[in-house]
C-alpha cells in the first residue's frame, strides 16, 4: 500500500533545513540519502517516533527498520518507508513525504521497498548515503544486489553535521530535558536517607523523571568512598557522599547532567574538593562561545586542571550532544568514547549543545562529578539545569 499526502508537484513543508542537507550532500557526493537510525529519521520527519518500537526494534525474525529517502534537491522525491501500523499515526497526523509505504514488518521488506522507490524515482545508480553503523546487513544485501550500478556511502558524518546546530525549538527541548532531570535528581536526593540503597535511590530517580514526562534511560550512581556507578544493595550512611548521574529524553532529546549529594552536612574538605571541580568547568564555561576554537576551550580547561591538587585523580571532559549523547561537536580523540576529535580545530557555531564534565575519583572520599548542558550563543553560552551544583542535602524530604 502507498499512500501519497499530497501531488508529487507540490512543494512539501520540509521540517529541517534542506538547503543545508543539500549542501553537505553535495560535499559528500551523495545523491540520495537512506536514513535508517531512530533518531535520524526522527530528525528528517520532524521529531516523530513510532511508540511501538520505542523500547526496542526486534519482532518477529527480523526487526523494525524505517527508512527516509531523501534525494539532494527534490523533496517532492522523498518517502518513508514505514511499518504497517503506522498508517494511523499518518491519519492522525500526515507526514511531510509525499509518498508514504507503511508495508514493512522487517528489514528486507523494508530495503525492498526502498529499492523499489528509487528505481521509480530514477536514482537506482546513483551514490546513495547510507548509516552503515544502523544498516542490518540483510537490508545491506537487498541495496548492493537490486540497484545495480549504485555505489553505497557512508552518509553518518553528513546527518552528523545538519543536526549540528539547533533549532530554537530543539534549544527548547534541550532546556526542559535538563530542567526536568534537574528537579527530578533534586528530589531523589531530598528523598533519600541514611540506609537508602543504590537500587532503591536509582527506581526513585525513574519515577521522578517519568512522573514529569521524561523517558527515564539511565542512572549512574555512587556512595561513599566507593567509585562503583552499577545499582547495588550498598547503602547511604551518615557524612557519606552521593553522585547522581542521569540520561533522560524530552521528545527525543538528551538531557545529561551529574549532582552531588550528602547526608548530613559537608564539611572542609568536601567544600573544597567540590570547588576544585567548579574551577575546571568554570574554565572551561569561560572559552564558550560562538567563533571560540573547541581545542581552546578543552585546552584552558585542562591546564586549570593540571594545576590543581587533584589533578591525579580527575578527568576533564567535554562533547557535543542533542539527539543523542555524543554527537557534533566532537571535541576530543577517544576520550573515553571511541571516536576523533574531528571538531577540535574547528570554531564552536551559536546553536551547538556542550556537555562539559569534570570526574574526580577521590581515593577516600569518593565520586565527585559536575556535569553541564551548555548552549552556545555569539556572545557566549546559555546553561540549561543550572541549579543544585553545590553540595544537596540528603533526607530532607
Amino acid at each position: 500500500m502507498t499512500i501519497a499526502t499530497q501531488p508529487a508537484a507540490a512543494a512539501p513543508a520540509v521540517p529541517f533545513d534542506a538547503g543545508r542537507l543539500d549542501r553537505l550532500m553535495e560535499e559528500a557526493g551523495i545523491d540520495v540519502m537512506l536514513a535508517t537510525s531512530k533518531h535520524n529519521t526522527a530528525y528528517l520527519l520532524g521529531g516523530y517516533r513510532f511508540i511501538f518500537f520505542s523500547a526496542m526494534d526486534a519482532i518477529g525474525h527480523s526487526r523494525y527498520l524505517p527508512i527516509v529517502v531523501y534525494e539532494k534537491g527534490r523533496p517532492d522525491h522523498a518517502a518513508f518507508v514505514a511499518n504497517r501500523m503506522e498508517a494511523g499515526e499518518h491519519q492522525n497526523h500526515p507526514f511531510w513525504t509525499p509518498a508514504f509505504h507503511p508495508e514493512t514488518w522487517g528489514s528486507v521488506d523494508a530495503a525492498k521497498r526502498a529499492v523499489e522507490h528509487l528505481r521509480k524515482i530514477g536514482k537506482a545508480g546513483a551514490r546513495i548515503g547510507i548509516e552503515p553503523a544502523f544498516l542490518p546487513s540483510d537490508a545491506h544485501r537487498i541495496l548492493v544486489d537490486g540497484l545495480e550500478g549504485a555505489t553505497l556511502v557512508d552518509a553518518t558524518a553528513v546527518m552528523e553535521r545538519l543536526r549540528a546546530l539547533k533549532t530554537p525549538h530543539e534549544l527548547a527541548e534541550l532546556k526542559q530535558a535538563s530542567e526536568l532531570i534537574t528537579d527530578a535528581m533534586m528530589a531523589t536526593i531530598a528523598a533519600a536517607g541514611e540506609g537508602s540503597t543504590k537500587a532503591e535511590i536509582i527506581e526513585r530517580l525513574r519515577r521522578e523523571e517519568t512522573n514529569r514526562g521524561l523517558q527515564f534511560e539511565y542512572c549512574l550512581l555512587t556512595l561513599g568512598a566507593s567509585h562503583n556507578r552499577a545499582a547495588s544493595d550498598q547503602a547511604w550512611q551518615k557524612g557519606e557522599v552521593l553522585s547522581i548521574d542521569s540520561g533522560g529524553n524530552w521528545h527525543g532529546y538528551i538531557g545529561d547532567l551529574c549532582r552531588m549529594g550528602v547526608l548530613g552536612e559537608p564539611d572542609a574538605e568536601l567544600e573544597d574538593l567540590l570547588g576544585e571541580v567548579e574551577a575546571v568547568q568554570q574554565a572551561a564555561f569561560s572559552k564558550v562561545a560562538a567563533g571560540t576554537r573547541g581545542g581552546d576551550m578543552i585546552a584552558h580547561a585542562e591546564s586549570v586542571l593540571k594545576a590543581s591538587k587533584v589533578a591525579a585523580f580527575t578527568d576533564f571532559f567535554a562533547h557535543g550532544m542533542g539527539l543523542i549523547s555524543h554527537e557534533v561537536p566532537f571535541l576530543m580523540t577517544n576520550h573515553p568514547v571511541a571516536y576523533e576529535g574531528v571538531d577540535a580545530d574547528r570554531p564552536l557555531e551559536a546553536g551547538m549543545v556542550l556537555s562539559v564534565e569534570t570526574t574526580m575519583l577521590h581515593p577516600t572520599r569518593g565520586f565527585i562529578k559536575l556535569e553541564d548542558t551548555l548552549a552556545v550563543t555569539a556572545g557566549g553560552y546559555a546553561m540549561f539545569g543550572e541549579r543544585g551544583r553545590g553540595w544537596n542535602r540528603g533526607g530532607t524530604a
